[in-house]
């Protein structure tokens, strides 16, 4: 490739090397040198946090022939694939798994923070989606993962290029640690409030008021589910049932619906409970008419007194004891009748309606948040499509200076 010239190149071709970690389980120790698999590869970032240790002796030995070092790639090539993060300058060495691929970019032809954003790209998706193997743990093999093509624009455009990528990531990062931040200061409200005699903090205005005045008299009960609301299995639906454009959601269980049909069962505003399943317990508000699988809960006919709202946020507040009933080891499952047995502790319904707003508008900044997330997402993976196939030209600073 000359200067100031594009071309698609191998991955292969771009890199001095291309390996893996080893393939036998190493003799772990108690401290000595980090040793890392494809599950220290979260969202394109390297954490240390979940690490092994191995001797020094066999450290050397393992990366004897390629030793990992900043500025190479490290992709996962099992289990999860296509992950991939840079190795940053770090004070200390570490070895890898056999789930990991060290790639090491030739300096004079790819800017490794080109490659990084390449190798997260729909184009990279697409090729290691069609070269995996394996039906339980999919793997990717290295002598495929060498014939990656990689489009190459002039080194100083790849860097302006990443550059601007990585804008896109960084905004999203911060948005998403936004929300986690949202996310504990929620729970937090939601575990003060639930409680029985618990009352919003003074900043809340309002709600303050609202909340003190309908509860003077300390009206507070506990009771059963069953007591306030029919708890009612879900009808099965077959797959054959599911259209890709039907007007309502099916939710079989699980955290998110599993298809959409034509035929709904249960009205707007129902609260759920997933019955079986690794999710089951999974407490969930349906805004809209949807059907009701045979592996799910719905609560109906909430007695005159409940706010479905307070409902919802009372039994995701206590979600994690729900999921403790659940019974079984292959597939888990929670009985009926464990569901409506269930402790609900009720205020009076004006205190229930002013808390369900107060944690609503909480849950709709966080809604809010995440619909900006996916955007982001959306946007960064057309512009990757434009500047990662050479359809978008990106002129370097010095270019854009003497313009």
């Amino acid at each position: 490739m000359t200067p100031g010239s594009s071309s698609f190149r191998f991955l292969g071709q771009i890199c001095t090397r291309i390996t893996d970690g080893t393939h036998q389980t190493p003799n772990y120790q108690d401290q000595g040198v980090i040793f890392i698999s494809a599950k220290n590869i979260k969202d394109g970032q390297l954490d240390f946090a979940d690490r092994k240790y191995i001797t020094r002796e066999e450290h050397e030995y393992l990366t004897k022939s390629a030793k990992p070092t900043p500025g190479d790639l490290l992709l996962t090539k099992s289990g999860s694939l296509g992950d991939v993060a840079i190795i940053p300058t770090l004070d200390f060495e570490f070895s890898i798994f056999e789930s990991l691929a060290l790639l090491k970019p030739r300096r004079d032809l790819v800017d490794s923070n080109y490659l990084y954003q390449y190798i997260r790209s729909p184009e990279a998706a697409r090729h290691f989606h069609g070269i995996t193997t394996g039906l339980a743990v999919k793997h990717l093999h290295l002598g495929d993962l060498r014939k990656l093509k990689v489009f190459l624009p002039p080194l100083k455009c790849q860097g302006e290029i990443a550059e601007q990528l990585s804008t896109w990531d960084t905004a999203a990062q911060k948005a998403e640690q936004l929300i986690a931040a949202k996310e504990r200061h929620y729970s937090h409200e939601l575990s003060r409030l639930i409680s029985r005699s618990q009352h919003p903090r003074a900043h809340v205005g309002a709600f303050v008021q609202e909340a003190s005045a309908s509860n003077r008299g300390g009206k507070w009960r506990t009771g059963p589910l069953s007591d306030i609301a029919t708890v009612w299995k879900g009808q099965q639906l077959n797959k054959d049932a599911m259209v890709q454009d039907g007007a309502y959601y099916a939710l079989n269980g699980g955290i998110k619906p599993s298809g959409r049909t034509t035929e709904w069962n249960c009205e707007a505003d129902t609260v759920t409970i997933s019955e079986g399943g690794n999710s089951c317990g999974f407490v969930s508000y349906n805004r809209e008419r949807f059907w009701c699988g045979g592996h799910c809960y719905a609560l109906k006919k909430l007695a005159y007194d409940v706010d479905a709202h307070y409902l919802f946020h009372y039994l995701k507040g206590k979600q994690a004891r729900v999921m403790m009933l659940r019974v079984g080891s292959g597939l888990p499952n929670i009985q009926k009748s464990d569901i409506e047995g269930f402790p609900v502790v009720l205020p009076d319904l004006a205190t229930q309606a002013a808390i369900a707003r107060y944690l609503n508008a909480l849950r709709e900044e966080i809604s809010l948040l995440g619909q900006s997330v996916a955007a982001l997402k959306t946007q960064k993976r057309g512009l990757m499509q434009s500047l990662l196939t050479g359809q978008w030209r990106v002129p370097v600073k010095d270019e854009a200076a003497s313009a």
